[in-house]
């Protein structure tokens, strides 16, 4: 019987072998990662430093903002320094921990846009009662459980991807240790992880997406009672952000992972992993600042400060 400790180091061979335009995508993405921090960062700031965010949907955003930021962080500088390096080599441990991150990061991000939607609900179903229903001790605990289901959806999966053998190769054709790529190199039998895999993203996105829905169909139903146009607008105004973010990360997670494996193709889904784990990080903080007027109105109110 081989174990994992033949295999002490991966390669990851990334998006390209050509080395010139390897050199053009070390700027493309350098580029993206450094607005991804700028963004996402800059909004935890906005948030923190304007008092008329101080609410719990502004503080579901800036949550949303860090996790998005280590998600990024958790795979871009390796990718960067995979576009200057000719040997692309990761430790096993290093291996397991982006991993480990990256399915914390997807997993929490999940529950969190759940709870946002959940949150504008509650906003908008009955405004005068907002700071009541949505007190820290609601939001604090939905922020502390999607971090918790996170951390353990990520263990699970960890610990049985490497508790595999990986004796066929080491050579991993994607830009970072993910799940699918493992699998297909390991020289064991990966059905119960295939199983694992399917069950607990399927759950996850089922559970989120449908909270996600009914949320909605409530908000929905209070907007069809409205009678105010203006009314209308400013709802429509505060979810549209949302809606786009969602629509965004959750179709990209589906179509990654809750398919059978037989549909599997590295290259594919290797563009997919490189929009969802680096394009979306930096899309978000983008999104929510076009599209939200309280944002970009505190936006102002934070650049006028500094300008005096």
């Amino acid at each position: 019987m081989k174990n994992i400790t033949e295999a002490t180091t991966f390669v990851l061979k990334g998006l390209t072998d050509d080395t010139e335009l390897q050199i053009i995508l070390f700027f493309l993405f350098l580029a993206i990662y450094l607005v991804t921090l700028i963004g996402n960062v800059g909004l935890i700031i906005l948030v923190v430093a304007d008092p008329q965010l101080h609410n719990p949907m502004y503080c579901f955003l800036s949550v949303l903002s860090s996790v998005d930021a280590c998600y990024s962080s958790d795979i871009t500088p390796n990718m960067l320094v995979g576009f200057l390096s000719k040997t692309k080599i990761i430790s096993l441990h290093g291996c397991a921990t982006q991993l480990f991150l990256a399915i914390t990061c997807g997993t929490t991000e999940c529950f969190i846009l759940a709870a946002m939607a959940y949150d504008r609900y509650v906003a908008i179903h009955n405004p005068l009662m907002y700071v009541v229903s949505m007190s820290p001790r609601v939001y604090v605990p939905l922020i502390i459980a999607s971090y918790a289901v996170g951390i353990l959806h990520a263990v699970i999966h960890t610990v049985a991807t490497f508790s595999l053998s990986f004796c066929r190769s080491n050579v991993l054709r994607h830009i970072f240790c993910d799940i699918r790529p493992l699998l297909t190199i390991s020289c064991s039998e990966t059905y119960v992880n295939e199983l694992l895999l399917f069950f607990f993203v399927s759950f996850v996105e089922l559970v989120t997406i449908l909270i996600v829905l009914v949320s909605y169909a409530f908000i929905l139903l209070t907007i069809l009672k409205m009678n105010s146009a203006e009314g209308r607008k400013k709802v429509f105004s505060t979810c549209g952000a949302h809606l786009t973010a969602v629509s965004i990360f959750y179709g990209t997670i589906l179509f990654m992972y809750v398919r059978p494996s037989s549909n599997y193709s590295l290259e594919h889904d290797m563009i997919v992993s490189t929009f969802y784990t680096i394009g979306i990080p930096m899309l978000n903080p983008i999104i929510y600042s076009l599209r939200n007027k309280d944002v970009k109105e505190a936006m102002r109110r934070v650049l006028k400060k500094i300008s005096y």
